[in-house]
């Protein structure tokens, strides 16, 4: 497992991101950790977050998705790449699509567990396939398909 997030890495325009930016003072603070196969994150909702009383906002759950799937896509890369997290040059990925399924509502009084891995890379596309799941019971999958920019 990789001892920091790849989001650690993360300098200048990229460290002020909404979902993962670590210079965001109001972010999500997406912290995806790497593992040679699995992306994981755990994400506990805060009262803002609430959809209706008891579940958290889709919106939410979105982006988490996306920044965990796009940290997940990076981390794979430089690990394809045999290179460390952060070294030059950069490695960016964009969403090209994110297609979130919601399962069941998510509850707003867990801890949120996210696994990622990528499906399939072609030249600089990625797929990344993603579940969060609440007390071991899956309340949503995703899949983003991402492309490397830098």
């Amino acid at each position: 497992m990789q001892p920091t997030a790849i989001q650690d890495h993360f300098s200048g325009e990229h460290a002020i991101c909404y979902g993962c930016g670590h210079d965001n003072p109001n972010g999500l603070h997406v912290r995806t950790r790497w593992d040679g196969q699995y992306g994981t994150f755990s994400f506990t909702p805060k009262d803002y977050h609430t959809a209706f009383p008891g579940v958290v906002y889709g919106g939410l759950i979105a982006s988490l998705f996306d920044c965990h799937c796009i940290g997940t896509a990076i981390a794979a890369a430089y690990d394809a790449e045999g290179r460390q997290p952060g070294t030059d040059p950069a490695i960016m990925f964009v969403t090209a699509n994110l297609n979130v399924n919601f399962l069941r509502p998510t509850p707003m009084d867990r801890l949120l567990m996210l696994k990622a891995h990528i499906v399939e890379t072609a030249g600089r596309k990625a797929i990344v396939s993603c579940t969060l799941a609440a007390d071991d019971t899956e309340c949503a999958n995703a899949r983003v398909v991402g492309v490397r920019v830098t």
